[in-house]
Parts: structure tokens; sequence; C-alpha cells
């Protein structure tokens, strides 16, 4: 069973069963950015108790058509639409939706909540959390993870792990806080055409030009994408991928927690995941599809490879959320 299963089974259980008479229950929230695989959350609406995480989910639109995440067909019908080249733009989920999901969660008894979602520099998700959070009587704690996927979705996943432990709030925000902070997203991406449709690259960056004949290879820095190395083919690019993933996991607090994403590449998604398991061999790697919201992003062909510590410690800094702005 790997660390993933496990901590699915835990999270499922009463937030504060092994802590008797402690009042705490804190739930997570989060977005479908953090790349879940299915076994590690609950869709639709608010959890009840026992359940402490849930996602909201982010739209997709193509031309004309919006998508919501949880919808069966989307990857489907995403990846023709890429294929042939139509418009396929994502939006954050409006302020109501938070705004419903926190209140949903008071009734359900919770005391108060645990925001976690992608990079502010890549969206304006969690500034929509934010603003729904000014809306509702019940503390709800707001984290920029200022990373993306997996990279987030491990501190989504030890936050619910703690929130289950019956931890009070600030210990919950804490752990997701200290494992997103030493978490890194490395990726790699077939073309960059949809990195800068949708704003998440400027034309105008630096090293935009010199990408024409070779392949990237970027990574999630503080918040924003960033160059990290070129190579001059597709399997140069994807094998320095495995290499600097591998390198990084290696030093890791702990066991590594490593995560694969594909979008329509599985069968390369497999080999990258032997790959990293010749030079982490005791490592549970997990492998799963980029959700419909990063994949409108990064296009068919896209590897992304997720590296955190299972052991992230926590600084002061990290008891002190960063001011929010009014």
């Amino acid at each position: 069973m790997s660390w993933l299963d496990r901590a699915s089974k835990r999270i499922r259980r009463s937030p504060s069963a092994d802590v008797p008479g402690n009042d705490a229950r804190i739930a997570v929230v989060t977005d479908s950015a953090a790349a879940l695989p299915d076994a590690a959350h609950r869709q639709g609406p608010a959890p009840v108790l026992p359940g402490t995480l849930s996602t909201v989910q982010m739209p997709v639109m193509i031309n004309e058509r919006i998508f919501s995440e949880d919808e069966s067909n989307l990857s489907s019908t995403l990846a023709i639409a890429l294929a042939e080249g139509r418009r396929v733009v994502t939006s954050r989920p409006s302020p109501g939706q938070f705004e419903t999901r926190y209140r949903e969660l008071k009734e359900a008894g919770f005391t108060g909540a645990v925001s976690i979602h992608i990079s502010g520099a890549l969206s304006g998700t969690v500034d929509a959390a934010r603003l729904a959070s000014r809306r509702v009587d019940f503390p709800v704690e707001i984290i920029d993870s200022r990373t993306v996927a997996m990279a987030m979705g491990y501190g989504v996943i030890a936050a619910a792990e703690e929130a289950r432990r019956g931890s009070s709030l600030e210990v919950v925000a804490r752990r997701a806080r200290a494992v997103t902070a030493e978490a890194n997203l490395y990726f790699y991406v077939a073309a960059l055409d949809q990195l800068r449709r949708g704003g998440r690259i400027s034309p105008a960056a630096g090293w935009m030009g010199t990408l024409l004949s070779v392949k990237p290879i970027l990574q999630v820095a503080d918040g924003n994408i960033v160059l990290l190395e070129r190579a001059r083919t597709s399997q140069r690019a994807v094998a320095r991928l495995v290499a600097i993933a591998a390198a990084d996991a290696k030093l890791k607090a702990g066991t590594p927690l490593v995560a694969v994403h594909h979008f329509g590449n599985e069968d390369q998604a497999g080999t990258v995941v032997d790959e990293l398991l010749a030079h982490l061999p005791e490592v549970d790697i997990v492998q799963s599809r980029l959700p419909a919201v990063l994949a409108a992003h990064g296009g068919l062909g896209t590897v992304a490879i997720a590296v955190a510590s299972s052991s992230a410690t926590t600084t002061q800094d990290d008891l002190t959320p960063p001011p929010q702005e009014d």
C-alpha cells in the first residue's frame, strides 16, 4: 500500500477520533489544481463528518462551453480540443463557490478550515478564497501554496492528516506551509504555446526567443514558472527531468514523496516512473493524469514531477501567516 493510499484511509477517519476531549474539527479545502488522485479526496459538496478534505473545482472553457473538472468526459474532450488547436482557457472559482463551501463546513460541525490554493502568481483562486473568507462567520486560514499540482497536493494531504489528529487550525496550517515550502515541481512541455496563450509565461520573457529549436525543462519557483534548463530533444529533456527530480528527492528529509503527472502520454509517464524507481527504489511514486485545469496550459505531452518531503520541518516563519491585502 502506497503512502498516498495510507494517507487517504487516515483522512477518511474522524478528525478528532484519536484525541479524546479535543473539540477542534478542522476541515481542509483546496482546488482542483492540487492534482490529487481520486483516492485522496472527496468530490462534490463539502464533506460530512467524519471526512475532512474537499475540493472546489476550477472551470475550463473550450470554445464557448464551460466544463467542470468533475465531468467524466472532460479529459478526452480537452485532449481533442488541444490537438485541434481550439480555444481553451481556464478561470478561477468564484468567491461565491468558496463562500458556499465554508458555510457548508460550518453547518457540518467543523470549527474552522484551512484553505490551500494554487500559486497566486498563476491564478486568482487564492484571492477568491480570501474574499469569501471575509464574508463568513467562520475561521478560515487562507494559504497561497506558491506552487501547483502535487507539490501543493502533498501539503494538502499532510494538512488533512494533521486535521484528522485533532490538531488546531494553526497547527494544520503550519503543516501545510511546511510541506509546500519544501516541495518542488519540475516539468516538461512539448510546446510553449498553451502556457503563452494562457498568460502563464510572458511573450516578452527573456528566454522565450531562445527556445524555438530546443526543449524546455521548467520549474515552479516562488510561485512562478521559470526556465530551469534547455535540451535539444524531447528525449533528452525528459531524461534530464528525471535526473533533476531524483537528485532533489535524495536531498529530502525522511522518505521523499514523488508524483508523476501526464496528459495524453500515459505510457511515457510509466517509463518515467520506472526510471525514477531505478534512482529511488524504496520510494512510492504516484502516477496520475494532470487535471484539466493544468493540462489546459501545459498541453498534450506534458510530463511533470512533484517532489516533497514526508518529514518537512517548520520554522518560526511557518507559524506566522503572510499579511493579507485589504
